[in-house]
C-alpha cells in the first residue's frame, strides 16, 4: 500500500481558519471530562472499592474489613492478587496509571511519527479518540467483583486519551500564525476546562441524587463513566468535521508500510532533536514547572482532607469551581500574551503560582472560604501557564515533525510527573505534616522561572526554521 503523493492545500481565508480552530477547542471540550470526571473524582475510588468487594469473601482479610462497591468501602484493609501480586485494593488504580503510561512511552512517539510522515491526522485523531471514548463507555460494565476487566479498559482509553492528544497538538501549527498561536492555544485550554466542568456538573448532579432517580451509588457511578465515554465520542465529531490535514505527505515505499516508516521517522527526529538544544532547553523548564503545577494540582485533595479537615463535598465542591475558573483564566492568559508575549506570561503566571502556594501553607483548618479562594486561585493560573507553554513549544518545533516533537512532550512530562508526588510525601512523612511538603513545592516554579528565563525564545523558534512572532 502506498500513500499519494498530496500536495499543499490552499491558504483558507478568514472564515475558514475560524470556523477550523472552533473546531480544533472542541477536541479540548470532548477529552477534558475524561481527566477531570473519570481520573481525577470517580475512577481510583469506585475501582478500588469494586477490587475490595471481591475481596470482602477472602478469609485473609478479616470479617468486615473490606465495603462494597461504594465510594465510601475501606479499601486500605483489602489485599488483592494480580499476576501473583499481593497489593491492597486502594493501589490499583495508581498502578494501572503507572502501567498505562510506561505503554504510552512506547506508542505515543510512533503514533506521532505516522501522522507527521503521512500527515494524515484526522483519521489518527478519530481512531485515538474513538478507541478511548469507547473504553470509557464499557467501563459501565465493571461492576460486583470483576474488578480485573477495569484493566484493558482503562489502559486502553488512556493511551487513547494519549495518542489522540499528540495529534491534536499537532494540528496547532496549521491552523494559526505565529502572532496569533498564544491567544489560539489558551482559549483551547479554557474552552477544555469549561467542557470539563460542563460535565462534571451533571455527573454530581447524577451522584449526590442518585437515590432520588433509583440508582445506586455504584451504578450513577457507572452512569458518569458512560456519560464521558459519550461527551468524549459526540463532541470529537466536530473537529473531524472542521479540520483539514493540509501539508504535503512524504510518499511511502510499499515494502516498507506505515509502521515501519513511522519507526524510521522517530528515529531520524530523536537525531535530529540534538541539533536544536534550544527547544530541548525549552522542554527541560516546562518539565521542572510543570511538574510543580501538576503536583499541586494532584495533592491540593489530600493537602485538604488531611491537613486541614475538609468534607468530600467540599473538596469536589472546589475542584468543580476550579475547573470554571481555570476557563476564565485561560482566556486571560490568552490576552496578556497578547501584549506581553508567552515567555513573559509564563514567566508572570509562575510567580503568581507562589503566592497561591504561600497563600495554602497558611490556611486553618475546617475554614472553607479561604480554601475556595486559594481554590480559584489554582484555577486562574492552571490553565493559562500549560497553555502558553504548548503554544511557545510549537513555535520551536521544525514544520513537518509536530506530532513527533509533541510525543517527546507528553511523554517527557509523564516521565518526571512523579518527582513531585514523591517529594511532597516524602516531606510530609519525614515531618508528619502536609505544609511544609506544599511550601516545598515553591521550588518547582523558582527553577522553572529561572530555566524559563535562560531560554532565548526568539532564537530557538529562528533555530527551528519557523518565524518569530512579534512578542515573545
Amino acid at each position: 500500500m502506498t500513500t499519494d503523493h498530496i500536495g499543499p492545500a490552499p491558504a483558507p481565508d478568514a472564515a475558514t481558519r475560524r470556523r477550523e480552530r472552533r473546531g480544533w477547542y472542541f477536541y479540548d471540550w470532548a477529552n477534558s471530562t475524561f481527566y477531570t470526571s473519570v481520573i481525577t473524582v470517580f475512577g481510583a475510588a469506585y475501582v478500588g472499592s469494586v477490587a475490595a468487594e471481591d475481596a470482602r469473601t477472602d478469609p485473609a482479610n478479616g470479617p468486615n474489613a473490606c465495603g462494597g462497591p461504594e465510594l465510601t468501602a475501606k479499601l486500605t484493609n483489602c489485599d488483592i492478587s494480580l499476576f501473583g501480586l499481593q497489593f491492597p485494593a486502594g493501589a490499583l488504580w495508581g498502578y494501572l496509571i503507572g502501567v498505562a503510561t510506561v505503554i504510552q512511552v512506547f506508542i505515543m512517539p510512533v503514533a506521532g511519527a505516522i501522522a507527521d510522515r503521512s500527515q494524515s491526522k484526522r483519521p489518527l485523531l478519530a481512531a485515538a479518540a474513538f478507541t478511548g471514548a469507547g473504553a470509557t463507555c464499557l467501563l459501565v460494565f465493571v461492576a460486583g467483583t470483576n474488578w480485573e476487566l477495569a484493566i484493558p479498559l482503562y489502559m486502553i482509553a488512556q493511551i487513547g486519551y494519549g495518542v489522540s492528544i499528540v495529534v491534536y497538538y499537532a494540528f496547532l501549527a496549521e491552523i494559526a500564525e505565529p502572532d496569533e498561536r498564544d491567544e489560539v492555544s489558551a482559549r483551547g485550554w479554557a474552552f477544555g476546562f469549561l467542557g470539563g466542568g460542563v460535565a462534571l456538573a451533571v455527573q454530581l448532579g447524577i451522584y449526590l441524587g442518585h437515590e432520588a432517580i433509583g440508582l445506586t451509588e455504584g451504578q450513577a457511578v457507572r452512569a458518569c463513566f458512560l456519560m464521558s465515554g459519550l461527551w468524549w465520542a459526540g463532541f470529537t465529531i466536530i473537529p473531524l468535521r472542521r479540520l483539514a490535514d493540509r501539508r504535503q505527505a512524504r510518499p511511502i515505499e510499499p515494502e516498507v508500510g506505515v509502521v515501519r516508516a513511522g519507526f524510521r521517522e522517530l528515529a531520524g527526529t530523536l537525531r535530529e532533536a540534538r541539533a536544536f538544544p534550544l527547544t530541548l532547553g525549552f522542554l527541560g523548564a516546562y518539565l521542572v514547572f510543570n511538574d510543580g503545577v501538576q503536583t499541586v494540582v494532584t495533592t491540593s485533595a489530600q493537602y485538604g482532607r488531611e491537613e486541614l479537615h475538609f468534607s468530600q463535598d467540599t473538596l469536589i465542591a472546589t475542584i468543580l469551581m476550579v475547573q470554571f475558573v481555570a476557563f476564565i483564566g485561560g482566556w486571560l492568559h490568552g490576552l496578556v500574551a497578547r501584549r506581553l508575549g508567552a515567555k513573559r506570561t509564563i514567566m508572570g503566571s509562575l510567580t503568581l503560582w507562589i503566592g497561591v502556594i504561600i497563600a495554602a501553607y497558611f490556611l486553618e483548618p475546617d475554614e472553607p472560604v479561604p480554601f475556595y479562594l486559594v481554590g480559584a486561585g489554582i484555577g486562574l493560573v492552571l490553565g493559562g501557564t500549560v497553555a502558553l507553554a504548548r503554544s511557545l513549544y510549537s513555535q520551536m518545533i521544525p514544520a513537518g515533525k509536530e506530532a513527533q516533537y509533541f510525543s517527546l512532550y507528553e511523554i517527557s512530562e509523564r516521565g518526571t510527573a512523579w518527582l513531585g508526588p514523591v517529594l511532597f510525601a516524602a516531606i510530609g512523612s519525614a515531618t508528619g505534616s502536609f505544609r511544609p511538603a506544599i511550601l516545598a513545592l515553591i521550588g518547582f516554579f523558582v527553577v522553572g522561572i529561572a530555566l524559563v528565563a535562560l531560554v532565548p525564545a526568539r532564537r530557538a523558534i529562528i533555530a527551528a526554521g519557523n518565524q518569530p512572532p512579534q512578542r515573545l
